[in-house]
């Protein structure tokens, strides 16, 4: 029985592993559909930022009581994943907590402490249950999130609840084991809970330790299968999308290098390149981004590690008028559309045109020119994510590839264009207020 059980256990996890790297080979593929960037400069930064940001969650701690609950949560997820580890062994090999016998009494301490972790963790769940669902916090239940978004919140919540709910109960009935056995007391936490199964057989409760044991390790599998799939893959994307973020400063917006250029080539035209001789035509440059592809991959990066935590709408002095625009709503709609792309990519082998984009199809033109590109959002991300990168690009490619502008910007960019200065004076007229 127990080398069908072995097997069973080994086609599960193997199932289980390949389609989880599957789906991240189709989401890093996704993500290297955007444009190059190169972000690999002062590497020394860009450890600390991870380690601060994504270890270390240090803006998380603008709303403390929240991230106090999340740092329970984080935490238990990554300690308690150790003891995973020996289940993973166990069920792999058909023993029975083989590090119990090599760490000494080192193993009841460690197994204590995951499981206060798996307290902290319920409580902060619940706690995230109750501020969703009961008390229903503002940035929480905006309607972006209506249907799947707030299904998927919900339910990884409840996963947890009964991933560390079967943890308890695992250790509780081994602990009852044992004291009917008089061979211990059980582990910190569950050896309280211990006592409440004392009224069961020594067969009922190893069949209850089975089947939490059986239920904690898929139930691990399934959640890893579905996090690509759930806002809370920035549970491991975090990480480099911390490790990459732009060092430049903040509010320093990135130029057009081909815009330049054409300034460039005005002043001075011997710098312009040679026409070809052989009649073909030079390639016809691309202003701002229309579709995901146009965006560089560290946008799409973002895209995928948004937490749709919503402090970056909460802080929108646009959307706190009263506006459209949603910077949680952006970068939701372009992971959907990158995902789109993706499936079609899945589906054709290469991408083949579905007459969608970015722009218009899923982010409309109000919502790109409500943005006063204050940083706000950028300010407010806890995973150092930059809705504002991707709203200017697109603002962009409306403006300069379809000359989408209100009236009162082409008067202006056209008073620019001719007189230098966003007034309609020539600039020989432009001092004549001094002498009237």
């Amino acid at each position: 029985m127990m080398i069908v059980q072995q097997i069973i256990f080994v086609i599960v996890a193997v199932a289980a592993g390949y389609f989880f790297a599957k789906k991240v080979g189709e989401v890093r593929r996704n993500i290297l559909l955007g444009r190059e960037e190169d972000l690999t400069d002062q590497s020394d930064k860009r450890w600390k930022n991870m380690l601060l940001l994504a270890l270390g969650q240090k803006k998380m701690f603008k709303k403390p009581i929240p991230a106090i609950l999340h740092l329970f949560v984080y935490v238990g997820f990554i300690l308690i994943n150790i003891e995973v580890l020996e289940i993973l062994i166990d069920g792999t090999l058909g023993t029975t907590r083989v590090l119990r016998e090599p760490l000494g009494g080192f193993y009841d301490f460690l197994i204590g402490f995951f499981e206060v972790l798996a307290v902290l963790t319920l409580v902060a769940v619940i706690s995230f249950l109750i501020r969703r669902n009961v008390l229903k916090v503002g940035r929480l239940n905006m309607a972006e999130l209506d249907g799947f978004p707030r299904k998927d919140a919900n339910t990884i919540l409840y996963i947890e609840v009964v991933l560390m709910s079967m943890l308890l109960i695992m250790n509780a009935a081994e602990g009852a084991v044992m004291i009917q056995e008089g061979t211990g007391t059980g582990f910190f936490v569950s050896g309280l809970i211990a006592p409440l199964f004392s009224g069961m057989s020594i067969g009922t409760l190893h069949l209850i330790e089975r089947i939490c044991w059986w239920g904690h390790i898929l139930g691990i599998f399934a959640f890893l299968n579905y996090l690509p799939y759930s806002k809370h893959f920035h549970i491991l994307l975090a990480f480099p999308n911390a490790y990459y973020q732009r060092l430049t400063p903040q509010g320093e917006m990135r130029n057009m290098k081909d815009v330049q250029n054409e300034v460039l080539y005005m002043l001075q035209p011997e710098l312009a390149p040679p026409t070809p001789t052989d009649g073909t035509q030079p390639a016809t440059p691309t202003f701002g981004a229309r579709d995901v592809k146009d965006l560089s991959w560290k946008n799409l990066l973002d895209a995928y590690a948004c937490t749709e935590c919503g402090r970056c709408t909460a802080s929108c002095p646009a959307n706190i008028t009263g506006k459209v625009l949603s910077p949680r709503k952006i970068m939701m709609a372009t992971r959907d559309r990158l995902e789109e792309v993706g499936e079609n990519i899945n589906k054709n082998k290469s991408f083949i045109d579905d007459g969608k984009s970015l722009l218009h199809d899923y982010i409309s033109v109000e919502e790109l020119r409500a943005c006063t590109t204050c940083q706000a959002c950028v300010e407010a991300c806890p995973v150092s994510i930059s809705p504002l990168d991707i709203i200017i690009q697109l603002r962009r490619n409306l403006i300069m590839e379809e000359s989408n502008a209100p009236q009162e910007w082409n008067m202006m960019n056209s008073n620019i264009e001719t007189n230098m200065a966003p007034w309609k004076f020539s600039p020989d007229d432009r001092d004549a207020w001094v002498h009237s």
